[in-house]
C-alpha cells in the first residue's frame, strides 16, 4: 500500500519532512476491520505525535486519527461490519494512523459513516464528536436528550472555534438544556461560533470573568475547557459554581493549582479519547455506539460537519502545511482531504 509517513524527524519546511512510501498491506486481527482509506482529517495529535519523534528514529511512522472509508476484509470475530461497509472513526494512537491506503481499526471503535456526507466532510468528525461527547456525557455527568435537565443553567465552551469546540457547541445545543457560552477571540471565530449554534460568545482573549459580568452571568454550571487549561486555571476556578465541574483536554507544560478549586469543592477531570483504545479498556463498544449516534444527528440535520475547508488531495506538501496552520493555532474547525487513493 501507498502511505504517508515520516521517516526521520525534519522540519515541517523540509522537503521530506512527509514522504511516500510504499509499505506492506496491514492484516486486520480478529477484532480488526481492514479500511480503505477514502477521507482524512488533521488534528493537534498528529504534530504533538510528530513533535515527540526521536532524532534517531528511523521506522516509517504513519500519522493520522480521523479517517472515513471503505471497508475491505473483516477479522474472524467482528460482529457489527461486513466488507462494502462505509465507515468512520479516530482510531488508537498506539497504532499506524490513517494517511495510508489502507488501515486496520478495532471494530468497537468505528461505526458507519453518515450517509449525507462525503469521505471527507466525515472524516472530520470523530475524533473531535467522541472528545465532546465524553466530555458532556461521561466526564462532566450531564444526560444526552434531556433538554429539560439544563434549562436555566449555563455549559461554558472555551475555544470555541477549534475542532473540538465546533462539534462540542453542536452537540450541546442539540442534546442539552443548557445555555452554551463560547469563547473566541476574533470576529471570525466569534462568526464560526454562532453558526455552530452558541447562544452567546465571550472573547477568551482578556478577562473572560469579566465578560460573563456583563452579561449579568455570575458563575456557570459547568466548564469543557478545549484551550489553554493552565491559562484559563484562575478564571475557571472564579467562574465555576460550587461543586460545579470542569473537563479540560490540553496538557498542561505546569501542573496548575488545584487548591484553587478546593474552596468550591469543585470536580476536575480530564479528558482523552485514546483511553479507550490505548488501555483496552471493558468499554471500548461506547464509541462505536456514541458515532452511530452522531452519524444518526448528521443524517437528521440536527448536527453537521465542522470540515472548514477540504484540502484536495493528501499529498506530503498538503499534510505539512496543515500541520503548519495547526501548529500556528489558527485554523477554524476542521481540514479534511480526499486521499486519491
Amino acid at each position: 500500500m501507498k502511505a504517508i509517513a515520516i521517516t526521520q524527524k525534519l522540519p515541517l519546511d523540509h522537503p521530506d519532512c512527509f514522504v511516500e512510501i510504499d509499505l506492506p498491506d496491514p492484516v486486520p486481527g480478529p477484532r480488526d476491520l481492514l479500511v480503505r482509506v477514502k477521507g482524512v482529517a488533521v488534528n493537534p495529535v498528529d504534530y504533538k505525535q510528530r513533535q515527540a519523534r526521536k532524532q534517531e528514529e528511523t521506522e516509517p511512522r504513519i500519522l493520522g486519527w480521523d479517517a472515513a472509508g471503505i471497508v475491505e476484509a473483516v477479522g474472524d470475530e467482528v460482529k457489527h461490519f461486513r466488507r462494502g461497509d462505509q465507515v468512520y472513526y479516530a482510531g488508537d494512537v498506539t497504532r499506524p494512523g490513517c494517511n495510508a491506503e489502507l488501515q486496520v481499526v478495532d471494530e468497537r471503535l468505528a461505526a458507519k459513516k453518515p450517509a449525507s456526507l462525503d469521505f471527507a466532510a466525515a472524516a472530520a468528525l470523530p475524533l473531535t464528536a467522541i472528545t465532546a461527547w465524553e466530555c458532556f456525557f461521561e466526564r462532566l455527568g450531564l444526560s444526552a436528550g434531556d433538554l429539560k435537565e439544563g434549562k436555566g443553567k449555563h455549559l461554558l465552551i472555551i475555544g470555541g472555534a477549534g475542532g473540538v469546540g465546533s462539534i462540542g457547541i453542536q452537540i450541546a445545543t442539540a442534546l442539552t438544556g443548557y445555555t452554551v457560552i463560547a469563547t473566541a477571540s476574533r470576529p471570525e471565530t466569534v462568526e464560526w461560533c454562532r453558526r455552530m449554534g452558541a447562544h452567546r460568545v465571550i472573547d477568551h482573549s482578556i478577562d473572560w470573568t469579566a465578560e460573563l459580568d456583563k452579561r449579568g452571568i455570575a458563575a456557570v454550571d459547568y466548564i469543557a475547557c478545549f484551550s489553554d487549561t493552565t491559562g484559563h486555571w484562575a478564571n475557571m476556578a472564579k467562574a465555576i459554581i460550587p461543586q460545579g465541574k470542569i473537563t479540560a483536554i490540553v496538557e498542561s507544560p505546569t501542573v496548575p493549582d488545584i487548591g484553587l478549586m478546593k474552596p468550591k469543592s469543585v470536580t476536575f477531570s480530564w479528558e482523552f479519547m485514546f483511553t479507550r483504545s490505548m488501555f483496552q479498556t471493558p468499554d471500548m463498544i461506547a464509541q462505536h455506539d456514541l458515532l452511530k449516534e452522531v452519524a444518526t444527528l448528521v443524517d437528521a440535520g440536527r448536527i453537521f460537519s465542522t470540515m472548514k475547508e477540504n484540502g484536495g488531495i493528501l499529498t506530503p506538501a498538503s499534510l505539512a502545511q496543515a500541520h503548519l496552520d495547526l501548529e500556528a493555532g489558527k485554523m477554524i474547525g476542521k481540514r479534511a482531504f480526499d486521499t486519491g487513493w
